[in-house]
């Protein structure tokens, strides 16, 4: 008599045959925060700074202590700096950047997502502003003075001028990124020509508009300094050109500073919209 083999559990074999899912690893920078790798670093400059400075490696003229800049933020404060208070300077720069940020976003996203969607605009205004996009704005100044006067206008002209040009281009780019699938995939769903743009291109335009946003305040807080070149009373621009000129290094430290602040801040706000807007960037 033949022996007789018992045959597996049904439920064994389904064990042995589950598959198991394993965790790609990733790639580049990954999803990791980097915010003690930033703080460590920025300790680390500081704590290079310091030393160099209390060793006479640089003329004290040149480079003061970080405790004497800190010390000269606390006499601003208090005292005011060429005859406007600390706030005054701070809220004057404000203005100039956020009235000609929106002035340049009202303006460079719709004509960028114009550029991308038809020859004709992207024909008639990639000349302009291909020419004008990689001069320094301190070329184009004597023009708005000149054109415009030293008021205000002048100052928010060349400012809008300097952030128009990264908006519109990025929006232009996004739009002609988007995969053409997606678009056919919704005109056989029956989708019209405005559904096909607010549920297709802006979804697919806004994560690179946003990161154009992101770059045209940073060129906006670096053009700050050449716009209150104008004719200022008021500004951190005003400030840290005034103090240059009496060799008041102290003080050019701190309108960095301040500058920098401002400008980490805005670039959060934006990267904080980015999570809320385009949760899926850099995900697909």
């Amino acid at each position: 008599m033949s022996d007789i083999v018992q045959a597996p559990p049904i439920a064994a074999q389904r064990e042995d045959r589950q598959v198991k899912l394993v965790k790609m690893a990733s790639f580049g920078a990954g999803e990791r925060p980097t915010v003690a790798i930033s703080a460590a670093t920025a300790l680390a400059i500081l704590l290079l700074w310091w030393i160099v400075s209390a060793l006479g490696v640089v003329p004290h003229l040149f480079l003061p202590r970080p405790d004497e800049v800190l010390t000269q933020i606390g006499l601003i404060y208090r005292d005011g700096y060429a005859g406007a208070s600390l706030s005054e300077h701070v809220f004057a720069s404000l203005f100039r950047i956020i009235v000609a940020a929106l002035i340049a976003i009202s303006a460079g996203i719709p004509l960028g997502l114009l550029m991308g969607l038809n020859r004709w605009a992207k024909g008639v205004l990639d000349a302009p502003i291909e020419f004008y996009w990689p001069l320094p704005p301190l070329s184009y100044l004597p023009l708005m003075i000149i054109w415009l006067g030293i008021g205000e206008t002048s100052k928010i002209t060349l400012l809008v001028l300097a952030m128009f040009a990264p908006i519109c281009l990025s929006a232009q780019a996004g739009v002609r990124s988007l995969p053409i699938e997606r678009v056919n995939a919704a005109r056989s769903l029956g989708a019209s020509r405005l559904q096909l743009f607010i549920d297709i291109v802006l979804p697919s335009a806004l994560p690179e508009i946003l990161t154009g946003i992101r770059i045209a305040l940073g060129v906006g807080w670096g053009t700050l300094v050449a716009a209150e070149l104008i004719a200022s009373t008021r500004g951190i621009g005003f400030m840290i050109m005034s103090a240059s000129q009496f060799l008041a290094t102290d003080v050019v430290f701190v309108g960095i500073g301040i500058i920098a602040i401002c400008a980490f801040t805005f670039s959060a706000a934006i990267r904080f919209l980015e999570a809320f807007l385009v949760p899926w960037k850099g995900k697909l």
